[in-house]
């Protein structure tokens, strides 16, 4: 007899989204997560009292209707979340050398903004984004099984660019160089190129963001620890600190799962959130793989990786310009080499990396001011390959070559930040680097990728990884599958919870969520009094630590 319906691997948001979705249809479910606290990329940590959070830094679709807020809504786990607003006449700055364009929220506002710029691209801009809307919807109608003269109408758009990259559909509509540049300069929130990246990808991440961009006060954590408390008030369960070393199989049916410690359990279902590569090539192995699946994932490309700069200041940044969105640096307009080259360890050889994404937690959160200091964490794009020879050195005690390329690599992006913020390295009082090896540690992640596979066109939707395998009770959820990004995973366990359950995504948002909090991240004099007297107080940060999963 099975010890549970269903266990979930993995505590990211995809399988904590499954898990909550499932224990709330009854079924007796438990998430296993390997790290000692939940949440994957959604995560949050603290280093010498400053909290950091390594893969959240936006997210959209949270407006009235928009998909991310339905799930939150239908699942009930809205109660126990707030969010900021990030600048809404500027959630994403986009850096072209020495040119800055902002992009303010919503769609118009949006186009008017570049219009102004780029006055003799107006027809391209106006075309740019009629095109992306009419995609969007086709993939929205396509997906209508229950309406099938819409999904067949909408079949000629999809197909006209199911094989086309984020640089075909640019070059389809403008031909200025410094436009293509930004809006090509989201291109971070996918780690493609514009040449590499499927059309639908490229525009969908634009798309995302046109309702403005939020972030989970208090840090991501939130995100896990809202689901987490929804799982437990539906009978689910989770355990900390459980690697899952093999999925137990009979022929290709599932049994449950086997931790390292050597306990087994059983269950009809597993629900895998780990990566391709994890799921089939390490817990079931290759041996045991149908030929086909075998050779899909010998031919898998995974996403890029990263250097992860987590720093304190006490420089005044808002007085240097800076503010609740995200700065996104280029040295120049070719933003797809910069991205070629973030495949690749080239940035090993450059003087200071000529892309760079910069966000300041501490203007889009206040309440998380540590000591009067901003928190900030910036990013640079590099492969897995150039950290590969020091894979196989343990965690934490790691060879004196591979500190001294971190603390030169550190030092080489703050130098890459004071060129758009000059005299920052005299103003940091704490920084720390993570690599492609870190999140290959903490997020059991393939290569240290930072999205799943990556999102070229013969990787995304039917050529993919969808929530059903070929094994009889296994399924998968996370980046690889749906999308990346919050919401991308966040969808990606509805789907998954859909697969098991036979059912419509309706039938499993049920609960009657009122919505988050919302607050605007440019003027605090707007938010709650108890808030703001905590915040000025310095108990709001102390606070979260103390209710944290």
């Amino acid at each position: 007899m099975a010890d549970y319906d269903a266990i979930v691997v993995g505590s990211g948001a995809g399988g904590l989204t499954a898990a909550v979705a499932l224990a709330q249809a009854g079924k007796k479910v438990l998430v296993l997560e390997q790290h000692d606290r939940p949440g994957g990329w959604t995560h949050s940590f603290t280093l010498n009292g400053y909290r950091f959070s390594p893969g959240v830094h936006y997210i959209g679709d949270l407006h009235e209707g928009g998909g991310l807020r339905r799930i939150y809504d239908g699942l009930g786990v809205s109660q126990d979340l707030s969010f900021v607003e990030l600048n809404p006449d500027g959630y994403d700055h986009i850096f072209i050398g020495d040119r800055r364009i902002d992009f303010p929220k919503g769609r118009e506002n949006l186009i008017e903004r570049l219009k102004g710029e780029f006055p003799h691209e107006a027809g391209g801009i106006v075309s740019y984004f009629a095109d992306m809307a009419a995609m969007i919807e086709g993939l929205r109608r396509l997906g209508n099984l229950s309406n099938p003269l819409q999904s067949a109408m909408s079949a000629p758009t999809v197909l006209k660019w199911m094989r086309a990259t984020g640089k075909d559909f640019l070059d389809a509509h403008v031909s200025d160089a410094v436009l293509k540049g930004v809006l090509s300069g989201q291109a971070g929130d996918h780690g493609l190129p514009p040449s590499q990246v499927s059309a639908f990808m490229h525009v969908g991440i634009t798309h995302h963001y046109l309702d403005g961009g939020y972030y989970p006060l208090g840090g991501a954590f939130t995100l896990p620890r809202a689901f987490v408390r929804a799982l437990k008030r539906a009978g689910g369960g989770i355990r900390l600190g459980s690697r899952v070393r093999r999925i137990l199989l009979e022929g290709r049916k599932v049994l449950g799962v086997e931790l390292e410690s050597g306990e087994e359990i059983r269950a009809e279902v597993v629900i895998s959130n780990a990566d391709p590569e994890v799921t089939f090539g390490q817990l079931i192995g290759r041996d045991h793989l149908p030929p086909r699946l075998r050779r899909k994932l010998d031919s898998v490309k995974y996403s890029t990786s990263c250097l992860s700069l987590f720093f304190a200041t006490d420089m005044d940044l808002r007085a240097e310009g800076l503010d609740s969105g995200n700065m996104w640096y280029y040295d120049h307009a070719d933003v797809d080499k910069i991205y070629t080259d973030g495949l690749t360890d080239a940035l090993l050889n450059e003087e200071t990396p000529p892309g760079l994404f910069l966000t300041t937690t501490t203007l889009k959160d206040p309440s998380k001011k540590h000591s009067g200091h901003h928190t900030c964490e910036s990013f640079a794009f590099v492969g897995y390959e150039a950290f590969e020879k020091w894979a196989h050195t343990k965690y934490g005690a790691r060879p004196a070559d591979y500190e001294a390329m971190k603390e030169d690599l550190a030092w080489r992006m703050v130098r890459g930040l004071e060129k758009r913020i000059p005299g920052l390295s005299r103003h940091i009082v704490y920084y720390s680097l993570g690599t492609p090896l870190t999140n290959e540690h903490y997020l059991n992640a393939t290569r240290g990728n930072l999205y799943g596979i990556d999102k070229r066109p013969t990787q995304v939707g039917p050529f993919g990884f969808t929530a059903r395998t070929e094994f009889e009770g296994l399924y998968l959820c996370g980046a690889s599958t749906t999308s990346h990004g919050v919401a991308g995973v966040t969808a990606s366990g509805i789907d998954a919870a859909k697969a098991v359950l036979h059912c419509r995504t309706r039938d499993i948002l049920t609960q009657s969520g009122s919505g988050p909090l919302f607050l605007p991240a440019e003027d605090v004099s707007l938010w709650p009094e108890n808030l703001r007297s905590k915040m000025e107080q310095g108990e709001a940060t102390k606070e979260e630590e103390e209710r944290e999963v």
